[in-house]
């Protein structure tokens, strides 16, 4: 039998060398798109303490104001998951204070009413690709891999199985968790890790610009109002999810925009969002 405790929450402070804001670099177009880019390719971009507690600002902030955002990465790498050189040498009370703060950067990010989407040019790994599975909706090129490799160094990846295994089917999971080898785009597509795949590195920067400023285009009470009735519902039976849903399709009718689409459909024109007058 396994006992389980809760991880208790600590505050810890890490002395690092590399000042945070160099962590990522963030900008908001004016359509409202906000891009949040990981920024330490020297290292492959991992997780480490000072990054999640940097992600997890960036992204707070960008939620208040953006009608979507977009998680991605310098170099060759979207991110190699946790700092192991970090965990190696920290004391075990550290060592839960940065699983912890992953899975609150993790939570943060599937509970968002804000659009996430990750695109990936590159390797996804451990928790790197946990992220990946937590976000609405995943883009990547051609040459992207993803794997949960810690079986291969004795550290099983049960965090990044969390988001994994609710992302790609269980069979998938397990293969990616057992094996620790990595999968290719293609097969990311068909499990359900990523949502679309592109050829080119190019031809991914194109198309994420493309689908995030289409997601920026909706009413984002609209699309705020979805996504959480989504997170929701999929945690209910059948039969609630049905009758939640069939409420929250009568609430989306009492909005404004929920109205002015309705209005416009039938006019035969463009809406014209609250947000955007």
């Amino acid at each position: 039998m396994m006992l389980c405790r809760t991880l208790p929450r600590v505050t810890v402070t890490l002395l690092t060398t590399r000042g945070l804001s160099a962590l990522t670099t963030t900008m908001t177009t004016p359509d409202n798109v906000s891009y949040i880019t990981l920024n330490n390719p020297a290292r492959r971009n991992p997780l480490s303490l000072d990054m999640l507690n940097t992600l997890i600002s960036d992204i707070e902030s960008a939620s208040s104001h953006s009608k979507c955002i977009v998680i991605r990465s310098t170099g060759n790498v979207f991110s190699s998951g946790h700092d192991l050189k970090e965990l190696a040498a920290a004391s075990q009370e550290v060592q839960y204070s940065i699983f912890n703060r992953c899975n609150d950067l993790m939570l943060l990010v599937a509970k968002s009413s804000a659009p996430i989407l990750a695109s990936v040019d590159g390797f996804a790994t451990a928790a790197g690709c946990q992220l990946v599975a937590a976000c609405h909706m995943a883009l990547c090129s051609q040459r992207s891999k993803f794997a949960t490799p810690g079986v291969n160094i004795g550290l099983f990846c049960s965090t990044p199985g969390v988001q994994l295994g609710r992302a790609v089917n269980r069979k998938l999971a397990m293969d990616m968790l057992l094996t620790g080898e990595p999968i290719t785009s293609d097969a990311a597509l068909k499990g359900g890790l990523v949502s679309r795949v592109y050829e080119s590195s190019e031809k991914l920067e194109v198309e994420t610009e493309r689908i995030a400023n289409l997601i920026a285009s909706k009413s984002s009470p609209v699309v705020r109002l979805g996504i959480n009735n989504f997170n929701s519902q999929m945690r209910k039976s059948l039969v609630d999810a049905a009758e939640q849903s069939s409420e929250v399709m009568v609430r989306n009718l009492e909005l404004e925009d929920g109205k002015e689409g309705l209005t416009a459909f039938l006019e035969k024109r463009h809406p014209s969002w609250q947000q955007d007058k």
